[in-house]
Order: C-alpha cells, then sequence, then structure tokens
C-alpha cells in the first residue's frame, strides 16, 4: 500500500477543517445565541426561546436541547462506525460517508440559527431541537469514518503522529476561524442588524466549511492506501469488544474528563471575557486567535518530542498547566492589580502549550491503541474504536452543557456561576490527569512497533 505524501496529508487535512469550522461555531456560539447575556441583550440580542431553568425546574431549555443533542449523538456514533467498517463500497470504507455527510452538516448548522418565529417562542425551541438532531447525526457520519482513516492511511507510528498534527493545525484553524464571527459580523452590523449580520456570517462560513470537506473526497483514492477486510461484527457486539480492552478504558476515562472541562471552558469563553473581564465580545476572538497562533509554536517540538519522552508523560503535564489555566480563569476580573486586558493575554498564554498536547496526540493514541487492538484480536475495528471514544466523550459533553447552562444562571449579573463553571472544569481536568496516569503505554508500544 502506498504511503500519503506530505501534500495528500494536507489535502486529507482540509477537510478537518471544514467539519472543526461548522463545529467551533455550534460550540463557541449556540449558547451564546440562544441563552445572552444582559451584555448581549443590551447590544440588541433578541430572546428566541424560553429562559431560566424552565424544564424541570432544573435546566435551561438551550442546556435541554444540547445535552439531548450530544446523547443522541453519542449513541449514532457507534452505529456510524459500525456501518463504516462493513463497508464494501468501491470506493472504499470511510470516503463514501465524507461524501455524502457534507451538506446536511453544513446546512443544519445554518439552520440552527435560522429561529422560523422573529420572538420568544417554544416554536423556535422546537425547530432548534430538530436541527440540532440533524446537525449531531450529519457530524457523526463526517467525523467517525473520516477519523478512522488516519490509522488506515498512517501505516507506523511516525506516519499516524505526522497525520494526528497536520489535522490538529486544521482543527485549530478551523476552530479559530469560528472565533473569529464576531469581528466578521460587527462589520456587517450596520448593513443587515445584528441578528442578519450573524446569520450571513455562519451561512458564508459553512459554505467555506462544506467545499473543505469535499477536498479529501476527490483527491484521495483510498483504496491505494488502505488494505483492510470490512469487518463481520454487528454494531453491538464491536462496541462491547472495544470497551473490553483496558487501555482503551483507561483513555477514555480521562477523555470524557478532559472533554466535561474543555467543554465548560469553550462555551463559557465568550462570557468569561464579556461578564468578568467586561471587555467587548471580539476580545474573545483575539484571546482565542491568539491561544491558536501560540499553540502552533509548539507543534513541531511536540512532534518530535512524543517518541523520544512518550505520549503520556506530555498529556499529563498538559492536564496539569489545564487545570491551573482553569483555576485561574474562576478568577479573572477579581485581580484588581492587572488589568482586565492583561488577565486575558495571561490566560491566552497559559492555555496555548496544553492546546497543542491535546489538539495531537489524543488522536494518536486512539490509533496506537486500535493498531495494537487488531494485531492482537485480527479484526478492523478503527472506526469503532475512534466512536467509542466520541460515544463516552460526548456523554461528557452532555453533562458538560446540562451543567454550564444550569450553574450559569446562578448571580447573572454578578457573573458567579461563570465562576462556578471555570473552577468546575479545573476540578474535572485534574481528575482526568490522574485517570490517565494509569495508562500503559509501554504495553501499547509493544504490540505496534
Amino acid at each position: 500500500m502506498k504511503s500519503l505524501s506530505t501534500g495528500k496529508i494536507w489535502l486529507f487535512a482540509a477537510g478537518q477543517f471544514g467539519w472543526s469550522l461548522l463545529s467551533g461555531l455550534i460550540s463557541n456560539w449556540l449558547v451564546y445565541f440562544y441563552q445572552p447575556d444582559e451584555v448581549s441583550v443590551a447590544q440588541g440580542q433578541p430572546l428566541f426561546i424560553p429562559q431560566g431553568l424552565v424544564i424541570l425546574g432544573i435546566f435551561t431549555v438551550i442546556g435541554g436541547i444540547t445535552a439531548f443533542g450530544r446523547l443522541f449523538d453519542a449513541f449514532t456514533d457507534p452505529l456510524i462506525a459500525s456501518l463504516s467498517d462493513r463497508c464494501t463500497s468501491e470506493n472504499g470504507r470511510r470516503i463514501p460517508f465524507l461524501k455524502w455527510a457534507a451538506l446536511p452538516l453544513s446546512l443544519s448548522t445554518v439552520l440552527i440559527f435560522w429561529s422560523p418565529v422573529n420572538r420568544n417562542s417554544w416554536a423556535n425551541a422546537i425547530f432548534l431541537f430538530v436541527m440540532v438532531l440533524v446537525y449531531y447525526l450529519s457530524i457523526t457520519a463526517y467525523c467517525t469514518p473520516y477519523n478512522a482513516l488516519i490509522p488506515e492511511l498512517g501505516h507506523n507510528q511516525q506516519e499516524r503522529l505526522n497525520i494526528s498534527t497536520v489535522i490538529s493545525f486544521t482543527f485549530i484553524a478551523g476552530t479559530a476561524v469560528a472565533y473569529l464571527a464576531p469581528v466578521i459580523w460587527g462589520a456587517l452590523i450596520p448593513v443587515l442588524g445584528r441578528i442578519g449580520a450573524i446569520r450571513t456570517t455562519f451561512t458564508v462560513m459553512a459554505v467555506i466549511a462544506f467545499f473543505c470537506m469535499q477536498i479529501p473526497v476527490w483527491s484521495i483514492r483510498e483504496k491505494e492506501y488502505v488494505n483492510t477486510v470490512p469487518s463481520q461484527d454487528t454494531a453491538f457486539s464491536s462496541l462491547v469488544s472495544t470497551f473490553r480492552n483496558g487501555e482503551f478504558r483507561k483513555f477514555v476515562g480521562s477523555d470524557i474528563l478532559y472533554w466535561i472541562a474543555i467543554t465548560m471552558f469553550q462555551t463559557g469563553l465568550p462570557f468569561f471575557v464579556t461578564s468578568l473581564l467586561k471587555l467587548p465580545e471580539t476580545m474573545t476572538t483575539l484571546y482565542f486567535v491568539g491561544m491558536t497562533a501560540l499553540s502552533l509554536i509548539f507543534y513541531i517540538p511536540i512532534n518530535k518530542l512524543a517518541p523520544k519522552l512518550g505520549k503520556k508523560k506530555l498529556i499529563v503535564v498538559a492536564f496539569v498547566i489545564f487545570s491551573l489555566s482553569y483555576l485561574y480563569t474562576g478568577f479573572l476580573g477579581r485581580i484588581s492589580f492587572i488589568s482586565a486586558n492583561a488577565q486575558g493575554l495571561l490566560l491566552m498564554i497559559a492555555a496555548s502549550l496544553p492546546m497543542a498536547v491535546f489538539g495531537i496526540l489524543p488522536q494518536a493514541v486512539v490509533a496506537d491503541i486500535a493498531q495494537s487492538d487488531a494485531k492482537r484480536s485480527g479484526s478492523n475495528r478503527e472506526g469503532m474504536f475512534y466512536a467509542a471514544r466520541t460515544f463516552a466523550f460526548k456523554l461528557g459533553q452532555s453533562l458538560s452543557m446540562l451543567l454550564f447552562t444550569a450553574v450559569s444562571t446562578i448571580g447573572n449579573a454578578s457573573g458567579t456561576g461563570y465562576r462556578i463553571a471555570a473552577f468546575s472544569a479545573a476540578c474535572f481536568c485534574f481528575l482526568g490527569g490522574i485517570v490517565f496516569l494509569f495508562y500503559d503505554e509501554n504495553k501499547i508500544n509493544q504490540d505496534i512497533r
């Protein structure tokens, strides 16, 4: 089988840019759009869905919708993975899914922000609920087969690490572009109004994302690089076999805790900026793009150090730094001897290194575990390993969204809820690092050498 050239790796990575851009729009701006803080409302942001703890007196509408969407997404992951692992298409097991999932993913992302009623209405909540489900089904249909290609296209540890490094570049780039949205819609507001400007910005970004997601479909002939036999396992049996892998369970346990923490942080970042630091929403873009740019500095060193030091050590260090960063976030706006802008810059600098580590190494760890398991069991379940990982961490994301949207209502004017969210993220991240200490990297490396 042929190995991917550097150019082909970048063409493959273009797909990651596309879906991460769409994912960034949902992760960063969905709650901000539908459960705005007082600053956004004062700037003219309408309320489209009922606010407050109206579901059982415990959860918000947007919290319930996003949590259920991620839960639905988690349960569809194994089904899509099984279909992909068993696919017998002449174009390969993965590429056909990428081809057909891109359009509904792009379209549903736009429609999520396109409420049919121009006022506060339960009809908007129902429409949003349906579109969120379509979005999560579509992103699963694209991302699960896409991720399964990483261990298949990479024929050894270094190739898999190289692919993981490049796609992490495009993942962060896509997420960074999503954070540029306030700058773009801010320029369009005088012409289109706030809501029209936001929707136009997201539509343009979704079109760009669609074409990027099609690039690997038309530039990579899967069967020239991959020689695997379609799996015969059912979805349930394949999922059970995947979770029987002890090292995978340890990784997934830590990954769930990491995603609870990072989801609370990413969802909260616009609120940390506007409510805690009292800065314009456009500063969210500056800080995230700054984190991205700084993290890129660490990409090549991480790629070189991982084979020497091991992925485990670098990930544990990243857990510790992220935990301290989230703890610091809870004190934003309360550090009187440092200006608000400087506090934001310190957070940007502190988060850049762990952002780079988690951008590259977890994907490579899953690829290594999948290859180890394939050698031990003789079954090619790469898709199911990535689906099992996403199944688990999306359960964590569901919990995270319920927690964030609920606690953020505490002391809305003072920002107390946002501080609680930041402290909670620090605790979850610290626990994730402790769990990952039990991962046996040496055992996996012995299998795949």
